[in-house]
């Protein structure tokens, strides 16, 4: 299944069924069905197969192009990213190859939309971009193993851990410059992790200006989702919602010499194999 979070004009965020081109309001159907995506996760078991019979049902939809989509877990408890899990990004950014796995958290205030406008910020002009895959965790949980680990994954998502290197780098905690307002887009929908055969075996791209600037495969992550969640569980309690940014392959702006920065009206487009593509343009910083 595809879900997604969405809006309509002005009205309230709501929960919708995407099939095909077409998105399916949930509470119109299910009455008594949550209307945050946070809820829906933690009751799963409880939902999982009125939404599959609703999918195939035939039930009308509202197309996507009359609907805004919106972040699918529009303000996650968690958004937890993993730093230099590509063997290339790890050479691009000049460092050893990391025995352990390096964590950093973006601030929820960060998540943005699918489609969102992208903030350049009053502060900084080095505005960078990172194709990510992302994972969505399903259950309360913690202290994995390696056998529990995959079981507590509810399912995936196309993220871009937009980067602000010059705040990211001035000190060792990476933590402010990977949590600027609207720099932790993705979407465009959580797709069931029952849907992804692999989830390590899917092409990721990213193009800024239709500009091929990204190319690997999930493949090539040095530590892969089941590891990185139960390593996280070792830490934290993982709760339904939470959002997983789970590394970037090469080609990042900075990577390149001299850096090639994000700039105003830039289009940066994140594609990942069954999963699906975000898309959003560089705007200035609003006034407050």
């Amino acid at each position: 299944m595809k879900l997604c979070t969405f809006q309509i004009g002005n009205n309230a965020p709501a929960i919708g069924l995407v099939v095909g081109e077409n998105v399916i309001p949930v509470a119109e159907y299910l009455k008594s069905a949550p209307n945050t995506m946070i809820e829906l996760i933690s009751s799963w078991s409880e939902w999982r197969e009125p939404l599959l019979h609703l999918a195939a049902g035939g039930t009308a939809g509202i197309p996507l192009h009359q609907i805004t989509l919106l972040a699918p877990v529009p303000r996650p408890g968690k958004i937890l990213g993993i730093g230099l899990n590509y063997a290339d990004h790890v050479e691009e950014s000049g460092m050893e190859m990391p025995v352990d796995q390096l964590w950093f958290a973006k601030m929820s205030t960060s998540a943005n939309g699918p489609f969102a406008p992208l903030d350049l910020p009053k502060v900084s002009e080095a505005l960078d971009y990172e194709a990510e895959m992302v994972f969505i965790v399903g259950k309360r949980c913690r202290h994995l193993t390696e056998h529990t680990a995959k079981q507590a994954i509810f399912g995936y998502c196309v993220g871009n851990d937009v980067s602000i290197r010059d705040w990211q780098l001035r000190t060792s905690q990476f933590i402010l410059g990977k949590s600027f307002d609207t720099h932790a887009p993705f979407g465009p929908w959580i797709v069931t992790a029952d849907e992804i055969d692999d989830p390590h075996q899917l092409d990721i791209r990213c193009f800024v200006n239709d500009e091929k600037r990204q190319d690997s495969n999930t493949n090539q992550l040095i530590f892969d989702c089941y590891q990185q969640i139960e390593h996280l569980s070792k830490v934290m309690t993982l709760e339904p919602g939470d959002v997983i940014f789970s590394g970037t392959p090469g080609g990042v702006g900075v990577g390149f010499k001299p850096p090639r920065f994000l700039r105003v009206g830039d289009r940066v487009r994140v594609e990942i194999d069954e999963i699906g593509t975000i898309e959003n343009i560089v705007h200035q910083e609003p006034s407050a």
